[in-house]
């Protein structure tokens, strides 16, 4: 937030900095007023921002040549004058539960903050303690008996603003769908959410097959994808585009192919087979729901044709 606040007011400040040496004859009026209409406008599109990259290089050069005090200051801002995308990058721990409110805080903002989450579901950098986004029956630090609550759904908090891009991706399953993800996330005018599922070596199992259980979590409707832009509503169609099939995959053969829900099966098997049954309901639920909503017509309560 305070990168993005950051970049904005040294912007503000470079377009006055353009004014005033318009003005005072150390740049032409209509190239100096090219350059603020592409800044003020600030289109995402590549083409767009080489070509501001092009006449700030060109402006740069201009003012590297003159010696008055003005185009010194407007030389060390002019960079700013070019599109500045911000990103922040945060583990599970953080953006479910330490530093949630300082998330939402962010989102709430209305401001063009890009926020990607690597979703381990566990704190994997302090030694795997288990996080509100730990899904049930699955075992961690501080839930050695198999976490008794559902996973804290982060994506569906964020859509309730309506005006917040959401993205759950997850590469090995869909490289396509998460590139589109990240460029949308980009294009967007405003705070955006991409959560990303990212294996973890306290998951259990031999990482070099991680992209092969992220299909798997997909498969198993565990994981679903889907893209929520409110660009959308502006054309009259639903925001929320799911990306992932209705499962083909058992939730509990996934599960279990992870030593995280396979200790507890091991160790205390009628508890793993009552938290798994939740589990697994918790799936159904959460996948029927995204499913349904992304039926819905554009502002209406009713399924489309």
């Amino acid at each position: 937030m305070g990168m993005r606040l950051a970049v904005d007011k040294f912007k503000g400040f470079a377009i006055e900095q353009l004014d005033l040496a318009a003005k005072n004859n150390c740049l032409e009026a209509a190239f100096a007023d090219e350059i603020k209409q592409a800044a003020v406008a600030n289109d995402p599109s590549q083409v767009e921002i080489e070509k501001q990259r092009q006449r700030v290089a060109k402006l740069k050069d201009i003012c590297s040549q003159k010696k008055c005090p003005q185009c010194e200051q407007l030389l060390s801002v002019a960079d700013y004058l070019v599109r500045k995308s911000v990103w922040a990058l945060g583990g599970d721990g953080w953006a479910y539960d330490i530093g949630y409110g300082g998330l939402d805080h962010v989102l709430a903002s209305g401001k063009n903050v890009n926020i990607l989450v690597l979703d381990t579901e566990v704190y994997s950098n302090t030694g795997g303690q288990m996080s509100k986004s730990t899904p049930r029956a699955a075992v961690a630090q501080f839930a050695a008996a198999g976490k008794s609550l559902a996973k804290k759904d982060l994506a569906m908090l964020a859509m309730t603003y309506g005006s917040i891009y959401v993205a759950k991706v997850a590469l090995g399953a869909n490289m396509a769908q998460t590139v589109k993800a990240f460029v949308e996330a980009e294009n967007y005018n405003g705070p955006s959410l991409i959560i990303a599922y990212s294996h973890c070596i306290a998951h259990g199992y031999n990482l070099l097959n991680g992209y092969e259980h992220q299909k798997q979590a997909v498969a198993s409707g565990y994981w679903p994808l889907y893209r929520f832009n409110p660009d959308l509503k502006a054309q009259g169609q639903n925001p929320l585009q799911l990306d992932s099939k209705a499962p083909t995959a058992d939730f509990t053969e996934y599960a279990y192919s992870e030593n995280r829900y396979r200790t507890l099966k091991n160790a205390k098997p009628q508890i793993a087979a009552e938290l798994m049954n939740q589990a697994k309901q918790d799936v159904i639920e959460r996948f029927n729901l995204v499913q349904q909503l992304a039926a819905l017509q554009c502002g209406q309560c009713k399924k489309s044709e």
